[in-house]
């Protein structure tokens, strides 16, 4: 999390370069389309879901461990709150200490006994380009390699965030080549867990970057498992513009997640009423910061107060108790025995989607059968 410049797409623009999108994406990852091996959390026909094909849906929350690597009981906290997934901060040691191979299995290990899936990110990218102290992607691939002893056997429990905000507003048309040149480092280096790579421009590519190329970087993930992420702060202070730019990628087959976001920020007034909603309606997953230890003037972010799980402030009420929060819309990753899925979504067809996903559909023909009545499998012949 860091404030960008401000900067607001036009809804000619957005749709310019959503119709650039689609046709990127179907010179994209429909070549060479072979997905990536039924192994932990992937990506599947444009949705992220886990081993057996149910769709995960992330409701969660962003955790500072780097910087507070004494407070690991926030994240049985956060999943007692009904968080599903926790972003979890971690330094490659290049800005920060850096957290150790021994650390990282710890955290996993939490995460596990609080049955919510890890998402693991570098923060030390943080502004590259841009801020002097922030490190480079390729070595955040070096970091993740470095513990890679860490992950292994971890893919259905962890997503590897490749690095946070990796970008600032300088020089970030390099995002494309450098995202590539990290993915493929991974994998070359056996790493095969789903990948997350954050947008450019502090997270909130208001240059379009990531959006206008994300096809071509699934397309060179050899396993076709990469999650992008926005991060919607003061640039998405309207309706139109958070679901014109979650819709470019829905629309068009690619996997987003809303990896932060606040119901205030200094650059703007995020309008995380429509965040929440759009990523309802769309099956989208988000991950709100943060749970508690903000600093530098933005301590309205935190969703309690001093790490005190019984002490909610107003965006952590609203956030994970509110309209389309997290209380009411979070499932349980289905390789801790929950549910999976999300409650909202309906098809163009106008059935609601299947919350089991293909698990809901035995005969695999896209359409399921739940809550008695008929549901439309997402990404399926049905879904149209």
């Amino acid at each position: 999390m860091r404030k960008p410049r401000r900067a607001l797409f036009s809804t000619a623009g957005a749709a310019f370069t959503a119709v650039l999108g689609l046709v990127v994406s179907l010179a994209g990852p429909t070549t060479g389309t072979a997905e990536a091996a039924p192994t932990g959390i992937r990506v599947s026909g444009g949705r992220v879901v886990e081993a057996d094909g149910s769709d995960f849906v992330m409701r969660g929350v962003n955790h500072a461990h780097a910087w507070y690597p004494d407070r690991t009981g926030s994240l049985a906290d956060i999943a007692a709150e009904g968080a599903n997934t926790v972003r979890v901060v971690l330094s490659s040691g290049d800005r920060w200490t850096r957290t150790s191979a021994a650390e990282v299995s710890s955290v996993i290990g939490r995460c596990k006994a609080a049955k919510v899936i890890c998402v693991l990110e570098v923060h030390d990218t943080t502004g590259y380009g841009e801020d002097g102290a922030a490190t480079s992607l390729d070595r955040a691939a070096d970091y993740w390699i470095g513990v890679r002893s860490a992950l292994e056997g971890q893919e259905d429990y962890v997503v590897v965030n490749i690095g946070n905000e990796p970008f600032g507003n300088t020089g970030y048309s390099a995002w494309t080549g450098a995202t590539k040149a990290a993915i493929g480092k991974l994998r070359g280096a056996g790493i095969d867990h789903a990948l997350m790579v954050d947008a450019p421009n502090w997270g909130q590519d208001w240059s379009g970057t990531m959006r206008n190329n994300a096809a071509s970087v699934l397309a060179s993930d050899p396993d076709r498992n990469t999650i992008f992420s926005i991060h919607m702060y003061g640039v998405y202070d309207t309706a139109a513009e958070v679901r014109d730019y979650l819709h470019a990628f829905t629309d068009n087959g690619l996997p987003i997640v809303v990896g932060e976001f606040g119901d205030r920020h200094s650059d703007g007034n995020p309008d995380e009423d429509a965040i929440m909603a759009t990523a309802r309606t769309l099956g989208v997953g988000y991950i709100g910061w943060s749970w508690s230890g903000n600093g530098s003037g933005v301590e309205y972010l935190d969703m309690v107060n001093g790490f005190d799980a019984n002490s909610l402030t107003g965006w952590g009420n609203r956030i994970l108790n509110g309209s389309d929060g997290i209380a009411a819309t979070s499932r349980t990753a289905r390789v801790y025995g929950g549910g999976g899925g999300t409650g909202g979504g309906t098809a163009p067809n106008g059935y609601p989607y299947c919350v089991g996903g293909g698990s809901s559909d035995p005969d695999g023909d896209g359409w399921g059968w739940e809550n008695n009545r008929s549901c439309v499998v997402r990404g399926s012949a049905a879904d149209r």
